[in-house]
């Protein structure tokens, strides 16, 4: 086993020992039953100390990946079964109503209950948080420009963060204008401007199944509805079933995740999503882009914006820095293509403007290599932190269990056994201190009832590892 460890790479040693064993078994070159090199042996082959190989075993046991046999030393792990992923859904057979509420509403009480375990909250940012750098930058902002920064920011955003956006989709291959950028307060506002531009009420909005509860609450507020089309838990939504709804029914626009989909964590190619673009543009239907967790790709490249791939301006794309660096701040942006008068207009009518200190924060934050680094950072510890999410799960819940192997966010999307009820699992995990997000609330149509979406992106601790032991003894229960 020879592996050059690179000592100037922004990844830790040990987390080049845990890569470098996975690279192996994935390879085959390491079997379920082998035995892995000696601490000391390991040590000496690739130069590292040896607690620091010992970490690196101690974190792949956690991941169910190797096991420590008293007396006989670390082997790969027998006959692990890996988890299978989730069913595939269904296309819906007509448009639906959004009723969801009031189950939202308790979502996000259970949130911010004292000693809670937030396994509910999609906040990955938290994993790894960029708060003392971003402080240390406002009070610079704040010493060098006084009573200004706290004062109206332009409506459709401050014009040195406008830049750093533009500068950032010219390295996906795409020239932008920093006035075609409107900084919204987060991507949810983004999302319900977006909406107004391209649909009216009554109106048919395609979205995926299942689907970030706050896009459904956002339809179901405007008075539109909703066309569930399936998501295939590794590639993002089946392109088949979306020509079929759009040869069915009357559809005003898509609303997709493009690259990284909440709940599943899926991860759409570039080639399928240049294929959507082309597709809707045939049929000149408008694709609300929500790119909010593109940044958190675990893939080798980041997923090229569809934005890059529009030519009829049908494209309005909504992010935010809430998933990657501050969600308190509400800072996210849009960008509006063929839509954009009315979407300024839309914005000076719904909020005025955005936070200035806040966006001048950002904009200085951007502009130097700290939130690339931070984000590098923060991606590697969300993938060990799945990871472990997977493996616990593995573990405690019962055999029948699937779920979703991300290939970028937060989330992770688990479908239960049949008789499991997702709702009342809610509750019932409320009264040991643990929230999740219960299935139904991502579809409009009240699927997915065995189901939940639980979060790995925290700092990892025992306290989150014997949540998710508890979860399964719960689940079990109810069985």
């Amino acid at each position: 086993m020879s592996k050059a460890i690179k000592r100037n790479s922004q990844q830790y040693l040990y987390q080049q020992v845990i890569s470098m064993v996975l690279e192996m078994q994935a390879s085959g070159t390491l079997r379920p039953g082998d035995k892995l090199p000696s601490l000391r042996k390991l040590s000496q082959q690739l130069s590292l100390s040896i607690p620091t190989v010992k970490l690196a075993y101690t974190e792949l046991e956690r991941q169910n990946v190797i096991v420590a046999k008293p007396k006989s030393g670390y082997f790969m792990k027998p006959n692990l079964k890996l988890l299978d992923i989730p069913t595939r859904g269904k296309l819906g057979r007509s448009p639906t109503q959004v009723n969801n509420q009031s189950l939202i509403e308790q979502v996000y009480e259970a949130l911010h209950l004292p000693d809670m375990v937030s396994l509910g909250i999609a906040n990955p940012s938290s994993a790894h948080p960029c708060d003392k750098a971003l402080a240390r930058i406002m009070r610079q902002v704040l010493s060098k420009a006084g009573a200004k920064a706290i004062s109206y920011a332009p409506t459709t955003g401050y014009a040195p963060l406008k830049r750093q956006l533009a500068l950032r989709y010219f390295d996906y291959g795409l020239q932008l204008n920093p006035d075609e950028v409107i900084v919204t307060n987060g991507a949810q506002e983004a999302l319900s401007i977006a909406l107004q531009c391209v649909a009216r009420k009554g109106d048919v909005i395609a979205i995926e199944s299942p689907a970030f509860f706050g896009v459904l609450e956002l339809i179901e507020s405007l008075g539109m509805m909703a066309l569930e089309i399936p998501v295939c838990s590794d590639d993002g939504i089946w392109l088949t079933d979306l020509v079929t709804g759009i040869n069915k029914h009357s559809i005003k626009a898509c609303l997709f995740s493009t690259s990284i989909n909440n709940p599943t964590g899926s991860f759409m190619p570039d080639d399928k999503r240049k294929e959507l673009v082309e597709l809707l543009e045939s049929h000149n239907i408008p694709l609300i882009e929500d790119d909010v967790y593109g940044d958190l790709y675990f893939t080798k490249n980041r997923g090229i914006p569809a934005q890059c791939y529009a030519k009829k301006g049908l494209v309005l794309t909504c992010s935010s820095f809430s998933k990657t660096a501050a969600p308190g701040y509400r800072i996210g942006w849009l960008i509006a293509g063929q839509f954009e008068a009315q979407a300024r207009r839309l914005k000076r009518a719904l909020s005025c403007s955005s936070s200035l200190i806040n966006q001048w924060t950002l904009a200085e934050f951007i502009a130097g290599s700290e939130y690339d680094r931070n984000m590098q950072k923060l991606r590697e510890i969300l993938k060990l932190n799945k990871a472990r999410m997977l493996a616990c799960i593995q573990d405690t819940f019962p055999q029948e269990t699937k779920a979703s192997n991300p290939k970028g966010g937060g989330v992770a999307w688990v479908e239960l056994p049949t008789k499991i009820d997702s709702e009342e699992l809610f509750h019932m995990a409320i009264e040991q201190n643990i929230s999740i997000t219960p299935g139904v609330i991502f579809s409009a149509s009240k699927k997915f009832k065995n189901y939940i979406r639980l979060s790995y992106g925290m700092p990892w601790t025992d306290q989150v590892e014997n949540a998710i032991k508890t979860l399964g003894q719960l689940i079990s229960s109810q069985q």
